[in-house]
């Protein structure tokens, strides 16, 4: 069992920065995959940044590639997600979720996740 706590959103303006955290509780943490989604208001959920458990190869959606660096700590189990040049439709809800997948093509999938955290508002202004 693998709870997830995510951190570190908030309000930022067009072009600023935040750094979203997620905690995760459970012994097996280094064995998963790790992964940031989220969801717009109206929208459905979509795949973000991965990040594998032991290589930490990362992989990344192309409307965020170059801007947001996913990490990760298994001393620590943390999992991080920088954001820089943030733009307004980088709005919605964040989430954090685990999977048992290592292999990124399935890794990225919505019902490919073990476990979910409840997500944190980022909003970003123009």
């Amino acid at each position: 069992q693998v709870q997830l706590v995510e951190s570190g959103g908030g309000l930022v303006q067009a072009g600023g920065s935040l750094r979203l955290s997620c905690a995760a509780s459970g012994r097996t943490f280094s064995s998963y995959t790790m992964g940031w989604f989220r969801q717009a208001p109206g929208k459905e959920r979509e795949f973000v940044a991965t990040i594998t458990s032991r290589r930490g190869s990362t992989y990344y959606a192309d409307s965020v590639k170059g801007r947001f660096t996913i990490s990760r700590d298994n001393a620590k189990n943390m999992v991080y997600l920088q954001m820089n040049d943030l733009k307004p439709e980088d709005t919605a809800v964040y989430y954090c979720a685990a999977t048992l997948w290592a292999d990124q093509s399935m890794a990225v999938m919505i019902d490919r996740q073990n476990y979910w955290g409840q997500g944190t508002q980022v909003t970003v202004s123009s």
